[in-house]
């Protein structure tokens, strides 16, 4: 809705130009017809000034570390809902009831099979292939087996597809984790939860019996939601614009997966574990500290810091409990943590920290506990995309359900060569 406007001046020449308010957050200037009425384009790398959408998804307040999806607190959520129940929540908009949640999970339980012929699709890459190549590749395979839900325009196979994604993802995750040390495919047993039966396709072998330890569900489910949607981050933005072209949602969400595998997205946990277990104990902190102070040293701390909080991340907070809890379990004693709670709360005291608002970050904590349970650094990545699928999903199908929406076309300021005219080659 448009509540009042805004004055651009070019030259001699004055427009006016919407302001438009959501719900909570900061307004917008709808530039829309800006190109039109001036000849001009906004410039804005990285569209950090630049909200590419309408949503009712998740809103995030980077300078009060608030974290809201469909309004509710991610602690919250993270402390007393379940995975399950947040997809819900994001794919519907309300929380369900209970007979409503158990007909969802029930939904949701009867598509976690795979086709049996991609057991052969595994089979075709290497051993040593990185689990999201795997992913990217099966995922993006998934249009060639489940023709019956790849029509957008058809909100029930959009609905389908949706939870077929969803469904699917951790039996994905899990097999390419099979493949890659070798052992057998593990069926879902769906007799489990969602995040249950994804630890034992993952640790469990076919002539032992698998017990799910409740601590780690818990924390492997938390973890779920804490990754379940996080506004228009740079995946998310690349599902959008994917399916702004008509794309099928399964090549959506595979275009999400190899967005998340750069290290500036999906990697930041394994890059704070592999620090922590760099500066090995406590007593070794300050020389690090020390180094991340030196402009000219090119050792930075990982884990600290976000492109959109500007306070403490309040997934943090749900993640440094969910450590205790998970390392009390397993009777774990690790150096890296203490290592951690010392950083923590050293680089809280400093005021160069404060300054510069590096405050810790979810994948501070996140990597230690995934390491605990079991998994090996290279599935880091793979677990985010495995969570963050229900955010693509949810954020696709409010996108495609938009009769507004239009094919994503950002436009550049041209740095290049002015027309000039073709020499032949014998003349240059």
């Amino acid at each position: 809705m448009t509540d009042t406007s805004a004055k651009l001046t070019v030259g001699d020449k004055t427009i006016d130009l919407p302001v438009m308010a959501g719900t909570t957050g900061p307004d917008v200037v709808d530039i829309r017809k800006l190109y039109g009425q001036t000849g001009m384009f906004t410039y804005d790398p990285g569209f950090t000034s630049t909200a590419s959408c309408e949503s009712a998804l998740t809103f995030i307040d980077g300078e009060e570390g608030v974290l809201l999806h469909r309004g509710y607190p991610i602690g919250q959520l993270a402390e007393h809902s379940s995975f399950m129940e947040v997809s819900y929540l994001l794919l519907n908009g309300e929380l369900p009831d209970a007979e409503t949640l158990a007909n969802f999970e029930t939904t949701i339980t009867r598509h976690t099979m795979l086709h049996e012929q991609l057991m052969t699709f595994y089979r075709g890459f290497r051993r040593d292939a990185h689990p999201m190549a795997i992913m990217c590749g099966v995922v993006g395979a998934l249009s060639a087996f489940y023709h019956d839900s790849t029509d957008i325009a058809d909100p029930v196979q959009r609905k389908i597809a949706s939870h077929r994604l969803i469904a699917k993802m951790p039996t994905i995750a899990a097999m390419a984790y099979k493949y890659s040390v070798g052992q057998p495919f593990m069926y879902p047993d769906n007799k489990l939860s969602y995040t249950g039966n994804f630890l034992k396709m993952t640790f469990g072998v076919p002539a032992e019996e698998y017990e799910v330890i409740p601590a780690v569900e818990k924390a492997m489910d938390r973890i779920f939601i804490l990754h379940a949607d996080h506004e228009q981050n740079a995946s998310t933005s690349t599902v959008r614009l994917a399916g702004s072209s008509g794309a099928n949602p399964f090549a959506c969400i595979a275009a999400g997966i190899a967005c998340l595998w750069g290290p500036a997205h999906g990697g930041a946990n394994e890059a704070a574990l592999n620090m922590l277990r760099e500066i090995g104990t406590p007593d070794r902190i300050q020389h690090y500290i020390d180094r991340a102070k030196d402009k000219n040293d090119p050792f930075r701390l990982m884990g600290f810091g976000h492109r959109v909080y500007k306070n403490y991340d309040p997934r943090a907070t749900v993640m440094q409990k969910t450590v205790r809890e998970v390392f009390d379990a397993l009777k774990v004693t690790d150096p890296v943590f203490e290592t951690a709670l010392r950083l923590e709360e050293i680089a809280l005291s400093d005021p160069y920290f404060a300054e510069k608002k590096l405050f810790p970050n979810v994948d501070f904590y996140s990597g230690i506990i995934l390491s605990a349970i079991g998994f090996p650094t290279t599935m880091f990545t793979a677990l985010f995309a495995l969570a963050r699928t229900v955010g693509w999903v949810a954020q696709w199908n409010e996108m495609i359900s938009d009769p507004g929406q239009k094919i994503g076309r950002p436009r550049q300021r041209y740095t290049g060569p002015t027309e000039r005219d073709y020499v032949p080659v014998e003349k240059r």
